[in-house]
């Protein structure tokens, strides 16, 4: 009997995905065996819902283990599918089976108004006395309370299904009959509002009583109307003044009829214990204030309620649930406490991160009020946050003199390592303060590790950076007064990213605002969404990501509708770019020229990058073009694709073949696009080594270069200058900031220097991903896990690690969409050892450090040699 299995079966990149409305979902698995050469020649799917309609594949040749889906799809409706494989004998194997759930297909299928708190009802007189101090900050004077939405229902006996669809302009939670529904937190999450609106879907079968029911929502900003980004002038209300939501709830019976509760105006609201909350400012409980179980059937709204308003829905923008949403994926405990020079308990997670704290604070008095503050860093052993900008990161707590008291916030979000918490008479016990970590629960799909402490900290401070990070998008910083969704900091990002998680949902989501921000004439933005006129003309390697990252999707996870998706919007950047340069060097319509954001004692010529780019980007689409099969689109991209490279040539390299700058990033740029040729390349190489020589053997990188520094460095044949300036803990360098005990990858090199202390305190985050890109290279060339140039979705695999500086070992695996790839190497003296896994379907070519180079089909495999000296790169 095969060996070969079915694991891992998706609908739409997620596992049983209750509610989604793409009428073509893409069904996908991954594939297991112990037998060497195993593969699944064929496969067949059939789909069959619970109405009893049926639709069957009928037994293809599976590509990439995925399949679309064909048939006709209804609302409301649960399916089930079935894949059946054939193994490379012919054999039938054991059925696998999933399931998803179609939410709300047609227009028609929405009912119920939005509902919010209706300011105007039983207004006495307005009335302004003169402000007082107190402990509301000025930010955050004017922010409203969280407000509660309710509605009472009566349910008949039997109830057979039952479905909660609901969302909101700004952020809430569910409840129901006194239970908060699902795991996902800042729901619906972060889109373009005004073009998408995502909606959740929850099963309440269970949860439905005969008799009296409650229907509630907690209602908060969120970026709908709370504070987003950094432009002064246009802080909050970039979407509207005030938050409303929408429910509807559908009830089907045993006997066959049905109910629908939506909102309307039956629903009742009032304020209670959350006086106000923000993502960036933080959030203020009044535990006197508090409504008991406001959601509870039966539960006396007599008094203190209000009628809520209403407002008409057209549900144009609506869109079912996409990836996975934002979740509490961890908890951390704090490690240590002190308490500072003025009498307040500070405490030390160990880790920095992103979210938010839950605190058991004890028996309190009436009135008493914590107050809990969150940084990343310390300024002499207190906590700084200059850096935040205009956030707050500030809680408070007022007890109503319980002899229990836990504080956890709902709506507010902090990038932190350390709270500080005033008020307390005696600090809590560590295991009474624990940090929950929000971040989109992206799947795992890659780990790395290497016999080096120092190295395998970086790994985590990448790491971590991610999960603090892409938490509902892919932001700069979690921290200050940003938070935007910055379109470089995404691509440079993204190989790494792919490697250690699942991200094709995730990005999915997002290039629709990528998509949805780009301008009539073709730019693309610099961020996205967009919240500020700073941002709309995008500058180079930012707006090139509207090419970059859906080219990097198709080759990471093969699908061809990433890329169909986005490939308009690509072309029109590339045109938009021509049309103003039609010279070919791109100096006109750059935006924010940003450069080399970031680089350190360098200064790369701001035309010379963004040329460079202009090629890179026209390249892509060239391809995109070819893999979609529009040849005629592949014959016009690459014939511009060569003309800016001749032209690029021409202008920026002097008769020496050194570039214009001499940077770093200079020659990174010519290598990794491929911009020279001949003797101008091999040049190009000479300059690169020597400009990292100019600097005693330190990088100048910033955002741009960074990315690009050690992989090409590796394919020009220097393993051992990338090694050396991987593990140097010299100033500039990844290991300086492990040195100076960073936890996340920092925004700058020198964002603490011993020099010259803290960076200026106008731009300078503790994490921030871009500059850990070099992860890609970890996994790619040190633990070696590749594909062919050519390859998409890891069918032809190239494992060859490089073996170099002080490591001894390094073990890696990645879960593609084939499967699990594993490599883990072993030095001992010069014995060199390879153990490596080649999913099925899939072909290795595989380069021994100091042996041969072989082809292997899947199956584990290992292999041996002997490294001469010369072979041992320090």
């Amino acid at each position: 009997m095969s060996s070969l299995q079915a694991y891992d079966l998706r609908t739409e990149y997620r596992e049983t995905p209750l509610g989604i409305d793409t009428l073509e979902p893409r069904f996908s698995w991954r594939l297991r065996s112990e037998t060497a050469g195993a593969n699944a020649t064929a496969a067949r799917l059939t789909v069959s819902s619970d109405q009893g309609s049926s639709w069957s594949s009928g037994w293809i040749s599976p590509t990439q283990n995925s399949v679309a889906y064909e048939g006709e799809l209804a609302s409301r409706t649960r399916y089930t599918w079935v894949l059946e494989l054939r193994d490379e004998h012919g054999d039938e194997l054991e059925a696998a089976s999933s399931w998803f759930e179609t939410a709300l297909l047609s227009p028609t299928d929405f009912a119920g108004l939005w509902v919010a708190v209706d300011n105007t009802y039983d207004a006495p007189e307005r009335e302004f006395d003169p402000p007082q101090d107190d402990d509301i900050p000025t930010a955050v004077r004017h922010v409203p309370p969280a407000a509660h939405l309710r509605r009472s229902f009566t349910v008949k006996p039997g109830v057979a299904r039952a479905r909660l669809y609901a969302t909101a302009h700004g952020i809430y939670t569910a409840h129901l009959n006194g239970k908060r529904l699902g795991t996902a937190e800042l729901a619906p999450g972060w889109t373009e509002y005004t073009q998408r609106l995502q909606y959740q879907s929850y099963d309440v079968t269970n949860e439905l009583h005969e008799g009296d029911n409650a229907l509630g929502i907690l209602l908060a900003d969120g970026w709908w109307s709370g504070y987003v980004g950094f432009d002064a002038r246009r802080q909050g209300n970039h979407y509207g003044v005030s938050p409303e939501a929408w429910a509807q709830l559908e009830i089907t019976y045993d006997d066959g009829s049905t109910s629908t509760i939506t909102s309307d105006d039956e629903w009742q609201t009032a304020n209670g214990r959350i006086h106000y909350t923000d993502l960036l400012m933080g959030e203020y409980v009044d535990a006197r204030r508090d409504l008991g179980d406001w959601t509870s059937p039966g539960y006396d709204t007599s008094s203190g309620w209000a009628p809520a308003a209403t407002r008409e829905n057209d549900f144009a923008t609506f869109i079912a649930e996409v990836d996975a949403p934002i979740e509490v994926i961890d908890e951390v405990s704090a490690k240590s406490v002190v308490i500072d020079a003025h009498g307040r308990a500070l405490y030390d997670f160990g880790q920095n991160l992103v979210g938010r704290v839950r605190v058991d604070l004890g028996a309190l008095a009436a009135d008493q009020s914590i107050i809990l503050r969150h940084g990343e860093v310390l300024e002499n052993d207190e906590l700084y946050t200059a850096n935040l900008r205009t956030a707050q990161q500030r809680d408070v707590y007022v007890s109503a003199g319980a002899d229990e008291n836990v504080f956890e916030p709902t709506f507010t979000m902090h990038g932190f390592r350390y709270l500080e918490i005033d008020g307390l008479s005696k600090p809590a016990a560590l295991d009474k303060v624990t940090a929950r970590v929000l971040s989109s629960a992206t799947p795992p799909a890659g780990e790395i590790t290497t016999s080096s402490a120092d190295v395998n900290q970086l790994i985590s401070n990448i790491r971590w950076g991610q999960r603090g990070n892409f938490a509902g998008l892919p932001t700069d910083c979690p921290q200050r007064d940003e938070r935007l969704g910055w379109m470089a900091d995404a691509q440079v990002f993204l190989p790494t990213a792919a490697l250690n998680a699942d991200v094709a949902a995730f990005f999915t989501r997002w290039l629709a605002d990528v998509r949805g921000a780009q301008s009539a004439e073709g730019s693309f933005p610099d961020v996205a969404p967009v919240v500020s006129q700073f941002f709309y003309d995008g500058a180079p390697a930012w707006a090139d990501a509207g090419v970059i990252i859906p080219w990097h999707l198709y080759k990471v996870y093969g699908d061809r509708r990433l890329l169909e998706t986005s490939y308009e919007s690509m072309t029109r950047w590339v045109d938009f770019v021509e049309k103003h340069n039609p010279n070919l060097i791109w100096t006109k319509r750059v935006g924010n020229h940003y450069g080399d954001w970031l680089q350190i004692d360098a200064l790369t010529p701001r035309p010379l990058m963004a040329t460079a780019y202009f090629a890179h980007s026209a390249e892509l689409v060239a391809k995109s073009a070819a893999a979609l099969g529009k040849t005629a689109d592949a014959e016009h991209y690459a014939d511009l694709t060569a003309r800016i490279k001749t032209v690029f040539s021409e202008t920026f390299t002097g008769e020496d073949g050194r570039l214009e700058g001499d940077t770093q990033t200079d020659y990174l740029l010519a290598l990794a696009f491929d911009l020279v040729e001949g003797e101008q390349r091999e040049a190009a190489k000479h300059h690169l080594v020597e400009a990292i020589e100019a600097h005693d053997g330190l990088l100048t990188t910033g955002f741009v270069g960074v990315s690009l520094l050690c992989p090409v460095l590796s394919e020009i044949g220097r393993d051992d200058l990338a090694y050396a300036l991987l593990e140097t803990d010299r100033y500039p360098s990844w290991l300086y900031s492990v040195r100076q005990g960073a936890t996340t990858i920092w925004e700058r090199w020198d964002g603490w220097t011993e020099h010259a202390g803290f960076q200026s305190v106008e731009m300078n985050s503790f994490n921030h991903y871009s500059l850990g890109s070099v992860g890609e290279w970890l996994y790619r060339y040190v633990a070696g896990i590749d594909q062919a140039p050519d390859s998409v979705a890891y069918e032809r695999l190239v494992i060859a690690p490089r073996v170099g500086g002080s490591l001894t070992s390094a073990s890696a695996h990645y879960d593609s969409v084939r499967g699990r790839i594993s490599s883990a190497w072993q030095l001992e003296g010069s014995d060199f050892t390879l153990d490596i896994e080649v999913p099925p379907g899939a072909v290795a070519t595989v380069v021994v450090p100091g042996g041969e180079t072989v082809e292997v089909l899947s199956g584990r495999h290992q292999f041996t040699s002997v490294l001469r000296a010369a072979e041992l790169v320090g």
